[in-house]
């Protein structure tokens, strides 16, 4: 078990607490972690492109001039990709990029993602995100007093004050909250600082281990 201080929303120590070694304290693995982050991204892509081929361009079938006699170079439609107004070859279609990652990996690539958070000392963890009623300006006196000034992931748990503290969030830049269930391997990696709440904490230390 990994100890760590656990502060208050005035970023200071009120008590520590014991973290689960074998969600935040393995060695990283960074194939899982790409691959995770690569199926993430997969699944972003629309995939809505189209290009039209031969078949679909509009013209004539008709041959555009005889075949010799005139100098120039042989042609057989002017739907072929060499024309003006012709069509593409091997363009896109529509398609799915995303792909799946079996379960054991997905489960190793958190891991190994909240491991190297909490082994560059990019990890926190805090009482709660209890503000009482939705306020934004305490969620960034809050911000203010630990210092993060750039990306920072909030993970808390739903059973806690999660609306309020969402909403109060939602406006402030480089500020995102997710539930622990919501966690995954992009915002963790895409966030410069990561912060716990102490039921939070437990419970990923209890459900991803």
């Amino acid at each position: 078990m990994t100890k760590m201080d656990v502060f208050n929303q005035e970023a200071k120590v009120v008590k520590s607490i014991e973290l689960n070694d074998a969600v935040f304290g393995i060695e990283p693995n960074q194939q899982a972690i790409y691959d995770a982050v690569l199926c993430y991204q997969a699944g972003l892509r629309q995939g809505t492109h189209s290009t039209l081929t031969r078949h679909f361009v509009s013209g004539t079938g008709k041959k555009p001039f005889r075949q010799k006699g005139t100098g120039r170079a042989r042609q057989g439609s002017t739907r072929s990709t060499q024309w003006r107004h012709g069509a593409i070859a091997f363009g896109p279609h529509p398609r799915k990029y995303g792909f799946k990652l079996n379960r054991k990996v997905r489960q190793l690539a958190v891991r190994s993602a909240l491991s190297e958070k909490a082994a560059e000392q990019n990890l926190t963890v805090i009482e709660n995100l209890s503000f009482g009623e939705i306020k934004t300006k305490k969620a960034a006196a809050m911000l203010s007093a630990f210092g993060f000034d750039r990306k920072t992931l909030f993970v808390a748990d739903p059973s806690e004050d999660y609306d309020n503290a969402y909403v109060s969030m939602r406006n402030i830049p480089n500020a995102l909250i997710v539930s622990v269930n919501e966690l995954n391997v992009y915002d963790i990696v895409n966030a410069d600082k990561l912060v716990f709440t102490e039921t939070a904490a437990q419970k990923a230390g209890e459900v991803l281990a």
